[in-house]
């Protein structure tokens, strides 16, 4: 009898591993499709600031955390450059947790995608160490968007972070000022199937891109292959 009841604990939790690993694949390649929409969205994200950005960080989908009451939640992925300067090819992706903040969303429960351009190696670096504070610990700004880039490159380039957001069909730079952003490290083990650290994946030994991040790598590959900001 108790051969049988292992037999079954050990199925119920198989299945337990499974589901956390396809739930955190499909995460990833909704991140993939979601980058995908926006860098075709005609007036979106600026190409100059996109080929000099050296990660690009994608939640789908953030929510208030609950109605009435400020905060949100989201979790999506980073993905950067590879090499010592972050002017490689765009590496593996690492998972990222969104939370807390109360950033303008939209009423009804409605659903907001959030694109977070990382500027520069000081960003890097602090996301990769420790759960950081969007405009606390880290400076960051609404991102400008289409024309706008040319009269707003100053500001632009003094902030961290750039941030971007789409709901119900509209593009905009957005603030995201009090929210804190994290490794979602959890995560990340789930989709290499082994307990591994942003910073692992990101300025570690090349890591194979897994199938569920391969969107999102080609979309930023395609869009922003070299990194201008080095020239």
């Amino acid at each position: 009898m108790f051969r049988y009841f292992a037999l079954a604990l050990s199925l119920v939790l198989s299945a337990a591993v499974i589901d956390a690993a396809e739930k955190e694949a499909d995460r990833l390649e909704n991140c993939g499709a979601v980058m995908a929409e926006i860098v075709n969205i005609p007036d979106s994200i600026p190409q100059d600031l996109l080929a000099k950005a050296e990660c690009v960080v994608v939640i789908p989908s953030v929510m208030k955390a609950a109605l009435g009451v400020g905060g949100s939640y989201g979790r999506g992925a980073m993905v950067c450059r590879s090499g010592k300067e972050f002017n490689g090819p765009w590496g593996a992706p690492a998972m990222y947790a969104l939370e807390g903040g109360s950033f303008g969303l939209q009423l009804g429960g409605e659903a907001t995608d959030l694109v977070l351009l990382v500027m520069n190696d000081r960003g890097v670096n602090a996301l990769l160490s420790t759960k950081v504070t969007l405009g606390g610990s880290m400076s960051v700004a609404a991102g400008p968007k289409g024309r706008e880039a040319t009269a707003s490159t100053d500001v632009s380039m003094r902030a961290e972070i750039l941030s971007y957001s789409r709901s119900r069909g509209l593009f905009a730079g957005m603030s995201v000022e009090g929210a804190s952003l994290r490794p979602d490290d959890d995560a990340s083990a789930e989709i290499y199937g082994r307990k591994i650290t942003a910073r692992q994946i990101v300025t570690g030994k090349p890591i194979a891109v897994p199938a569920s991040g391969r969107r999102l790598v080609d979309v930023l590959q395609k869009h922003a292959s070299r990194n201008e900001s080095k020239n």
